[in-house]
C-alpha cells in the first residue's frame, strides 16, 4: 500500500490530465481487441500463404488468450475486492487485478507475439516487440494517473496475463510459422518451377531430354 500511494502522489506530476486519459483509453477492449484481431487475420493470411498444415494454431491461440481475460480477471475481482484509489471511483471496489492492464497485455502483447512468429526481418519483430512493451506502461501509467487503479493492480494483471504469453509463444513455434513462411514471397515452388525451365525444358526426365539427344 505505501508504494501505491507513494505513486498515486507523484503520478499526476507525470503526464497532464487529458494524455493521461488517452493512454488509459488504450486499454479497452473497444481499442485493443481490434489490435489483435488485426494480428489474427495477418496470422491466418500468412499461413495459409505459406502452406503450414498447422496454420491455425497461432490465431487460436492469440484468440484464447484474449477471451481467457475476463474468465481470470472477473472472479479475481470479486474475490479480493479491493477498493478503488483516490480519485474518481473512490467507494467502490473489484480494482484488483485491472481489466485495462490485462486487456492490453492480451492484444498488444499477444499480438507482438504472434505477428513475431511470421516476420522474417529481426529489426521489424524487435519494433513490434518495443511497440507492445510501450503501449502496455502507457496504458499502465495512464491508469495511475487518472486514478483508476493502484500501481499494483496493474502489476498483478501483467504477472497473470502475461503468465498466458508463453504458450502462444510455443504454439507459434509449434507451427513453423517463421521456418515455413516464404521470403519475399516466393515459395519453394515458385523456386523449383523457375529453375525447371532452366535445364532445358525437362521436368522429369522424359521425352525433352531424349529428343535432345536425337538432333
Amino acid at each position: 500500500m505505501r508504494v501505491d500511494a507513494a505513486a498515486l502522489r507523484t503520478g499526476p506530476a507525470l503526464l497532464s490530465p487529458g494524455a493521461a486519459h488517452f493512454l488509459a483509453d488504450l486499454g479497452n477492449a473497444s481499442v485493443a481487441v481490434p489490435v489483435a484481431l488485426t494480428a489474427v487475420v495477418f496470422a491466418v493470411r500468412a499461413g495459409l500463404r505459406a502452406r503450414s498444415s498447422r496454420w491455425w494454431l497461432p490465431p487460436v491461440a492469440a484468440a484464447a488468450t484474449c477471451a481467457a481475460v475476463p474468465l481470470l480477471v472477473v472472479p479475481l475481482k470479486a474475490l479480493f475486492a479491493r477498493p478503488a484509489p483516490p480519485g474518481p471511483l473512490a467507494g467502490t471496489s473489484g480494482f484488483f487485478p485491472s481489466g485495462h492492464a490485462a486487456t492490453a497485455v492480451a492484444a498488444y502483447a499477444g499480438a507482438a507475439v504472434l505477428l513475431t512468429g511470421f516476420l522474417a526481418r529481426r529489426w521489424v519483430r524487435r519494433v513490434v516487440a518495443l511497440t507492445a512493451v510501450v503501449l502496455n506502461a502507457g496504458v499502465a501509467v495512464g491508469l495511475v494517473v487518472c486514478g483508476y487503479h493502484w500501481p499494483l493492480d496493474v502489476v498483478a494483471s501483467w504477472c497473470l496475463c502475461g503468465a498466458l504469453l508463453p504458450a502462444l509463444r510455443a504454439c507459434t513455434r509449434a507451427a513453423g510459422s517463421r521456418a515455413s513462411a516464404p521470403e519475399g514471397g516466393t515459395s519453394d515452388a515458385g523456386r523449383g518451377g523457375a529453375a525447371d525451365p532452366g535445364r532445358g525444358g525437362d521436368v522429369d526426365g522424359g521425352p525433352a531430354t531424349d529428343a535432345g539427344r536425337a538432333d
